[in-house]
């Protein structure tokens, strides 16, 4: 179904579209994996590597929050043809 939306008209750059799926996929990752991180961190307070798991679950979240934005300004600008042409200026 979405080959046949894709490849249905020339309405959105294909390129850019492809681009935000793949982030937003990360992105949902990262939503997993960062808050589970952030957890084992806080669960295991004693141990020594502590800190150092519960910095890397907070830049996985953070990774997360901005590949989602990233990821949805990609598809809303590949819909609505809001790519930048270069002999414009």
């Amino acid at each position: 179904m979405l080959e046949r939306l894709l490849n249905s008209k020339n309405i959105m750059n294909k390129i850019i579209f492809i681009q935000g799926i793949k982030k937003l996929t990360f992105a949902i990752i990262f939503a997993f994996l960062g808050p589970f991180t952030i957890q084992q961190a806080f669960q295991n307070k004693d141990h020594q590597f502590y800190l150092y798991v519960l910095v890397l679950g907070v830049i996985i979240a953070g990774l997360s929050i901005t590949l989602g934005f990233l990821g949805i300004l990609n598809l809303v600008s590949s819909l609505f043809n809001d790519f930048k042409n270069k002999t414009d200026s």
